[in-house]
């Protein structure tokens, strides 16, 4: 049974849209300045989306589970994660965007949850990831490459 304007109050659903739409987009800015495949706009999207569904299926909809709405949320935005996960080389690119949209896709349901220092916090903690752990991630390839390059070519200790 849909519920229609008895007692909702609209504007704080938009207030948390627009809620949303900040917290995903400030994830998204970082895979955006990284010229990663989804960026702001992307994320933003994820973040509005999920809010909206979860502020749908909590009090637009008497007779569904709101956490029947949640699952379907999350098998969607499984769907857009599978869309930026590719092979280059054969490295496996695009999963570190991918939960980030997974991320932020809580994050949305959070913030349509009522959970805003939840949403706020995760959103604080991602861009933390995001960043510090690149940089770790980096050196830790960086030290593999060195390793690989300084390590002797077994190949040639066979010709002899």
């Amino acid at each position: 049974m849909l519920l229609t304007g008895s007692g909702i109050n609209e504007m704080q659903f938009i207030v948390q849209i627009m809620l949303a739409a900040v917290l995903g987009g400030m994830i998204g800015f970082e895979r955006e300045w990284r010229g990663k495949s989804s960026g702001l706009r992307t994320f933003a999207f994820v973040a509005m989306g999920s809010t909206l569904f979860t502020i749908l299926s909590v009090k637009g909809f008497s007779d569904v589970g709101p956490s029947r709405v949640a699952s379907n949320v999350l098998t969607g935005v499984g769907f857009l994660g599978a869309g930026v996960i590719f092979l280059q080389e054969n490295r496996v690119k695009g999963i570190t965007t991918a939960a980030g949209l997974w991320v932020v896709a809580a994050v949305g349901m959070a913030v349509g949850c009522g959970f805003y220092l939840t949403a706020i916090f995760t959103t604080l903690i991602s861009m933390i990831v995001f960043e510090i752990l690149s940089r770790v991630d980096y050196w830790i390839h960086a030290k593999i490459r060195k390793n690989n390059l300084s390590s002797p070519d077994s190949s040639a200790d066979q010709s002899n």
